[in-house]
């Protein structure tokens, strides 16, 4: 039985390897390779959102007119998932990164702000560090802010110990003066609010009356409605009596002998 993978093969004695043709591949060709979106962005024909770390088919190529410091930089074809637009973007060696550069847009990412202000501040500081002049304006620049900042600080201080000078008399007349004006707007509201009673109900003169009084009148009114009907009750009693004739039975005079004949014959048995 014969092997199943072939590990020799048959050369014939009038093999010549320099007769077989090369193939010259050029430079600018393109590669198919398989790769992930190396960051988000947004289809600029359809409006598609593509999350980073999409796979996509893409093409590879490698840019000719440009490079840095000897780093060869690289071009890639993508297409959209929803209408298939061709998307290009290509490295970038500078900044560790990569370029959109056709088809879509980068979504924004507050962190590469950040890295350009930080570069911006590291080219500012190269440059003053090699121009002497702009080196001494800056140290000058520096210097009034800093005086600024002392006088801001000498102010707060100033009303600071200020503050504390105060002392507890002082805090008491402000709280004293706070409830007088307090008590003159609750008076003047008073004030207004019985002139417009006044003007709705007439001129005559109107008398408050607190709640606690309405409360006591309400708890006496019972009472005196009770004292009232008893009274009266008691009244029409006395007036039914002096009304009624008194009539006197008279008593039988057999049930009298009878009686004291039983208390005679009792006397008797008990002698």
């Amino acid at each position: 039985m014969s092997e199943r993978k072939v590990l020799n093969k048959y050369y014939p004695p009038d093999f010549d390897p320099a007769k077989i043709p090369r193939l010259r591949l050029g430079k600018s060709r393109q590669i198919k390779v398989r790769l992930v979106s190396p960051f988000a962005m947004r289809c600029a024909t359809c409006g598609q959102w593509i999350g980073k770390g999409t796979k996509f088919n893409a093409r590879k190529e490698l840019v000719e007119s440009e490079s840095f410091h000897s780093i060869p930089i690289h071009r890639f074809y993508i297409r959209c998932q929803r209408c298939a637009a061709e998307i290009t973007f290509k490295t970038d060696p500078e900044n560790n990164n990569y370029v959109a550069e056709h088809g879509a847009q980068r979504n924004f990412e507050p962190w590469r702000e950040q890295h350009a202000i930080n570069e911006q501040i590291k080219e500012e500081r190269e440059e003053e560090e090699s121009n002497p002049m702009l080196k001494l304006e800056s140290r000058t620049e520096q210097s009034r802010r800093e005086m600024e900042v002392m006088d801001a600080l000498d102010e707060v201080r100033v009303l600071n110990a200020r503050g504390e000078r105060m002392g507890d008399e002082v805090v008491k007349a402000v709280r004293a003066r706070a409830e007088r004006e307090k008590r003159t707007r609750e008076e003047e509201e008073e004030e207004e609010d019985e002139e417009e009673a006044r003007r709705v109900f007439g001129s005559g003169r109107i008398k408050r009356v607190c709640e606690d009084e309405v409360v006591m009148a309400r708890e006496v009114e019972p009472r005196v409605k009770v004292k009232s009907s008893a009274v009266e009750r008691a009244l029409r009693g006395v007036k039914a009596i002096k009304k009624e004739p008194v009539v006197s039975e008279p008593v039988p005079e057999s049930s009298l002998g009878g009686m004291l004949a039983a208390y005679g014959s009792d006397s008797d048995d008990s002698d």
